[in-house]
C-alpha cells in the first residue's frame, strides 16, 4: 500500500476528527492548512461576550477524546478551545498544522491526478487528497445596508468581536437576533448605557437547562468513565428522539408551548411579548436556548426595534418609519454565509470545471462528502450534513471515518482518484430534496435555505441514519481514474 498525501484544510473540530481518523489508520503523511493561528475553528475566531454552545458538552465533543472536566453542561466557549488545543496537543496534531496559511485557489491536474493549492501568499501545495473542514458558519455575513460606511463609530461582526471597543456607558445598536445575539445581547446588556436591538424576525426561545458539573461529578466522570459515556448516551438519545418527533410533526406543538410558556414567564409587557411572539412554525428556523435574553430585553435600558432598516447614518440606525437610532457602536449579529460552501476558496475540478458553476443552482454532495467532477475532493461539513437537533460532532466524526475508508482504498492505488458516480449522486440528492421539501425547513425563510429556497444545509434525517450510510463505503458507488485518465 502507498501513502496517499492528505492536505486538510481548516484546524476546528472537523480538520482535528480528520487527522485523529487518518493516524489511527496509520497515515502519516497528512498536513493541516489552517488561517488562523491557532486550533479551534469557530470556537477560536467567536469570543463575543456569552459565547457558548447549545448542545451539551458531553456530546458536542469527540468521541475518541472524552472529557470529564467539562465545567458545565453546556460549556462557554474558553473552554470549549482549551479542549480543542488540549487535544492537539495531547494527539501530537500540532507538528502537522501550519497555521497562518489561508487556501486562495484548488485545481485538479488531470494530468498527475493531484491537487494543487495556491495560498494567499502564492505559495503552491501539492496534494493527492484534499479535505476541506473549512464548516459551514465561518464566513460573517453582514448584510448589504444603504450607509454602512457611514457610521463614524466602531462597527464589527460578532464573529470578529472587537475586544478594543469599550461598551462602558455607550448606546449599542444590535442588528440580527439569531443564536450569537441571544448570547452576547444579556451579556453586554449591564455595561452599556442603551441597548437597541434591531428584529426582523421573532425566534422562537426556550429554557436552557444548563447545569454546573462540580468537584464531585467530575471526579465521578474521571473514576468511572462509563457514567461520562452514560451522559453522552442520554442526551444523544435525546436528540435522536426529538429529530424522529419532528419528522412526524409533533414537535412543534410542545415546542410552542414550552416557548410561549417561557414567554409569558419573563416578559410581563405585552407590547413586548407580542413583539417577541414568533409568527412562523417551531423549528423552521433555529430553535434557540436561552434565560437571560429576554430579561435583558426587558431592561430600562434596552428597547427593541421591529420596524425594518432603511439605511445607516454617522450617528445611528434609521429606520422605515423615519425614526433615528442613535448610537455609539454598532454589531451585526447577523449570521453566516451558510450556503456558500468553501467560499471563498476558488475549486476547480476535472477539465477546469468550477464548482461555483456547478452548484449555482445550489450545494450538493454524495452524502455531503464529495461531488462528482472533483476526484479526491473530500467535503468535512459539506452540503447537507447540518442538523436541526443534535452534535454536528457526531457527523464530522462519521464523515472522518467515509473519507478515512475512501483515502485507504486510494492506498491500494497509487496515483489514482477517485470519484462519486454522478448516477449515484443524482439519486442520493434527489432523494433527500424531496425528504427535504416535506420537512419543517421548508416552511419559511432561514439560512438554512439558499436564494432559490432550497435547503442545502441540512440533513432531513437521524444521525444513526447518517452513521449507517457512512459507516463503510461502497465502493460500487465511486469510479477509480487511473494515472492515465482511464476509468
Amino acid at each position: 500500500m502507498g501513502q496517499p498525501s492528505v492536505t486538510i484544510v481548516g484546524a476546528g473540530f472537523g480538520g482535528i476528527a480528520q487527522a485523529i481518523a487518518l493516524r489511527r489508520a496509520g497515515f502519516r503523511n497528512v498536513t493541516i492548512l489552517e488561517r488562523g493561528d491557532d486550533v479551534g475553528g469557530v470556537w477560536r475566531a467567536n469570543t463575543y461576550p456569552g459565547a457558548a454552545c447549545d448542545v451539551p458538552s458531553p456530546l458536542y465533543s469527540l468521541s475518541t477524546d472524552p472529557n470529564p472536566d467539562w465545567p458545565r453542561r453546556y460549556s462557554e466557549q474558553p473552554d470549549i478551545l482549551a479542549y480543542l488545543r488540549r487535544v492537539a496537543d495531547t494527539r501530537g496534531l500540532r507538528e502537522s498544522i501550519r497555521f497562518g496559511v489561508d487556501v486562495a485557489t484548488a485545481k485538479f491536474d488531470d494530468s498527475a491526478n493531484r491537487w494543487a493549492l495556491t495560498t494567499t501568499a502564492g505559495e503552491v501545495i501539492e496534494t493527492d487528497v484534499l479535505v476541506t473542514a473549512v464548516g459551514q458558519l465561518s464566513q460573517p455575513a453582514v448584510p448589504d445596508i444603504e450607509g454602512r460606511d457611514t457610521f463614524r463609530g466602531p462597527a464589527f461582526h460578532s464573529a470578529e468581536w472587537d475586544h478594543d471597543v469599550d461598551l462602558a456607558g455607550k448606546s449599542v445598536a444590535v442588528i440580527g437576533t439569531g443564536a450569537s445575539a441571544i448570547q452576547f445581547v444579556p451579556a453586554i446588556a449591564p455595561v452599556v448605557e442603551q441597548l437597541t436591538v434591531f428584529q426582523r424576525s421573532a425566534a422562537w426561545v426556550v429554557s436552557k437547562p444548563d447545569s454546573v458539573f462540580g468537584p464531585r461529578r467530575r471526579a465521578l466522570f474521571r473514576a468511572v468513565p462509563a457514567t461520562l459515556g452514560a451522559e453522552r448516551l442520554g442526551t444523544w438519545s435525546y436528540f435522536e428522539l426529538i429529530t424522529f418527533t419532528l419528522r412526524m410533526r409533533k414537535m412543534g406543538a410542545l415546542t410552542r408551548l414550552l416557548a410561549r410558556r417561557h414567554l409569558r414567564k419573563q416578559v410581563v409587557d405585552p407590547g413586548l411579548r407580542a413583539a417577541l411572539t414568533p409568527d412562523y412554525e417551531p423549528w423552521c428556523k433555529r430553535l434557540l436556548f436561552s434565560d437571560d435574553y429576554y430579561p435583558a430585553l426587558a431592561r430600562d435600558n434596552a428597547s427593541l426595534v421591529t420596524a425594518s432598516i432603511d439605511r445607516i447614518e454617522p450617528d445611528g440606525v434609521r429606520t422605515a418609519d423615519g425614526t433615528l437610532h442613535p448610537a455609539d457602536v454598532i454589531v451585526y449579529g447577523t449570521g453566516f454565509a451558510a450556503t456558500d460552501f468553501l467560499s471563498p476558496m476558488e475549486v476547480r475540478g476535472r477539465a477546469g470545471r468550477s464548482l461555483a458553476d456547478e452548484w449555482v443552482k445550489g450545494a450538493r454532495a454524495y452524502l455531503g462528502i464529495t461531488t462528482a467532477g472533483f476526484p479526491n475532493l473530500f467535503m468535512m461539513y459539506g452540503p447537507n450534513t447540518n442538523l436541526g437537533s443534535g452534535s454536528i460532532v457526531y457527523m464530522l466524526e462519521s464523515q472522518a471515518r467515509h473519507i478515512t475508508g475512501l483515502v485507504s482504498w486510494l492506498a491500494e492505488h497509487p496515483g489514482h482518484a477517485v470519484e462519486v458516480d454522478p448516477a449515484v449522486e443524482d439519486r442520493f440528492n434527489a432523494r433527500i430534496q424531496k425528504e427535504l421539501d416535506r420537512s419543517v425547513w421548508s416552511r419559511c425563510s432561514s439560512w438554512y435555505r439558499n436564494a432559490s429556497g432550497t435547503v442545502t444545509t441540512n440533513w432531513p434525517g437521524n444521525v444513526s441514519t447518517y452513521r449507517r450510510r457512512t459507516r463503510r463505503v461502497d465502493r460500487a458507488d465511486y469510479r477509480l481514474r487511473a494515472p492515465n485518465g482511464s476509468w
